[in-house]
């Protein structure tokens, strides 16, 4: 990791500044701009280089080399100004360069951290409070799938875990959701900029988020930086739980950096043939950790009493209303739960009222499941 910042002689905005022209030339990716800084000691003496002693930095090609003496200094200086005109509205929006304290050393993990992350809200101090669980699964989930992931990101916020996902409908929509309205902090990792919301709907949620990106100000949705910010949920999270996603879905890419980062995995089972469960499916034919429940996660990391809160307890309920919540293990119609329970259609349909206006259960596409 690089080390300048802490030099005092160093000039840290210079270094910023420079790293951040760094970050805007083209051509010059993560590895080569830190291969840059390490070759002659902080980005602002890679910038004052003459072309000469390009050639001798490690994996530098003569296209690189070429980029590196057209810096983007206009492009950097325009960006600060839009971050300064942010701050100025009001807006908690900041950069934090690779190296500098307030970077999160968690994304050193990876093989190719940003240089510079752009940042919007509070960010926790990862290395002072690393329970974090990143909770990824696919936009079209299911009922059951959404309740679940509502379920297990309130225990986990409620036990004092922050709750890592990438804002996007579906799964992540409901973790994120489910952290803030338990007064919990929910760091959403975006592949645009941080004051480019997407999908748009999310745009009050994302108010209620710390959002960090890789992108500059203004960048819009483009399909290959979601799976690149995918790397970073990875990284930031000490563990991926992934509850739905196909085979080749972003979920399973977030989970594959997850295991190159030393990350535990845990996945949600499925429904036989559902292609939403085939990923998780085969994450636990893998190795992932079964998961139902937070409780699951929080005993398999030894996590159990982090935040001195203990997670949700099965509401304690009348004979009849907790057989039929019992059985809510997955979306079940009325038939499947009178088989179950025993209960006659009449009984049935009364104790779901009773249950639904109790907050513990509500009906989607004719199927009850559980709040």
């Amino acid at each position: 990791m690089s080390r300048f910042p802490s030099d005092p002689a160093l000039d840290q905005s210079a270094e910023l500044r420079a790293l951040l022209a760094l970050r805007l030339t083209p051509g010059l990716g993560p590895r080569r701009i830190e291969a840059l800084r390490q070759h002659f000691g902080s980005a602002v003496g890679a910038l004052a280089a003459p072309p000469s002693a390009l050639s001798g930095v490690e994996g530098l090609d003569r296209r690189s080399a070429a980029a590196v003496t057209k810096p983007a200094y206009d492009a950097a200086a325009q960006e600060l100004e839009r971050v300064a005109q942010a701050r100025s509205e009001g807006k908690d929006i900041r950069l934090l360069g690779r190296g500098f304290p307030d970077y999160p050393p968690a994304l050193e993990a990876l093989g190719d951290p940003p240089a510079v992350l752009w940042v919007r809200g509070p960010l926790p101090d990862l290395p002072a409070s690393p329970y974090t669980v990143g909770i990824v699964g696919t936009r079209g989930a299911s009922p059951h799938a959404l309740s679940l992931t509502r379920q297990i990101a309130t225990d986990l916020s409620s036990a004092g875990v922050t709750v890592v996902s990438g804002l996007a409908r579906g799964v992540d929509t409901a973790a994120h959701t489910a952290a803030v309205e338990a007064g919990a902090l929910s760091i959403g990792v975006v592949g645009t900029g941080v004051d480019r919301v997407y999908p748009a709907e999310n745009v009050d949620l994302a108010r209620r988020l710390s959002l960090v990106s890789e992108y500059p100000l203004g960048t819009g949705p483009q399909a290959h930086h979601f799976p690149q910010r995918n790397r970073l949920i990875a990284a930031l999270s000490s563990a991926v739980l992934v509850v739905e996603g196909e085979l080749k879905s972003g979920s399973l890419i977030t989970a594959t950096h997850a295991l190159e980062c030393g990350r535990t995995v845990f996945a949600v089972p499925g429904r036989a043939g559902d292609p939403r469960a085939a990923g998780p499916h085969r994450l636990l034919r893998e190795g992932a950790v079964l998961t139902e429940s937070a409780a699951d996660i929080l005993t398999e990391l030894g996590w159990t009493g982090v935040g001195g809160t203990s997670i949700t307890s099965p509401p304690d309920l009348p004979g009849e209303q907790a057989a039929v919540l019992a059985a809510l293990t997955e979306p079940r119609t009325l038939d499947d739960l009178s088989a179950q329970t025993g209960l006659s259609l009449s009984d049935l349909q009364t104790t779901l009222m009773m249950l639904q206006l109790a907050g513990h259960a509500e009906e989607s596409g004719g199927r009850w499941l559980r709040r």
